[in-house]
């Protein structure tokens, strides 16, 4: 997958208008109009953020009759999904190694408490 893709569509999710004009568009199809309603900004506003979402290949738009409605275009979230998920068998594997060292700090510390138990019934 080109670097370029990723990077047009991360800085197109960095902004919390455009994610939430993605989300809308997962029930379907939606007009400029409708699109706008949610936010207190002006229509040029709101198509300054679904031209960086079409560039970035997140959205689409159609013709029908007079209506140009946007359409969300998944593929585009699917490709930073398997790059993410890269990252999180990175994770899953760094978090078990974890799992393990803590078992075996636990497996150390339970003689080290029935000595220090045993140490302190004698104290009494």
């Amino acid at each position: 997958m080109p670097q370029d893709h990723l990077s047009a569509t991360f800085a197109a999710l960095a902004d919390p208008t455009r994610r939430a004009i993605l989300a809308r568009l997962t029930s379907g199809d939606a007009a400029v109009m409708d699109l706008a309603k949610p936010f207190d900004m002006s229509l040029p506003a709101i198509s300054k953020h679904l031209k960086v979402l079409e560039r970035a290949g997140l959205i689409s738009r159609s013709q029908d009759a007079q209506r140009r409605p946007r359409r969300l275009e998944p593929e585009r979230l699917k490709e930073v999904a398997e790059w993410l998920g890269t990252y999180r068998e990175f994770w899953e594997a760094s978090f078990g190694r974890l799992d393990d060292y803590l078992e075996q700090l636990q497996a150390k510390e339970k003689p080290r408490e029935r000595k220090k138990a045993r140490t302190r019934r004698r104290a009494r």
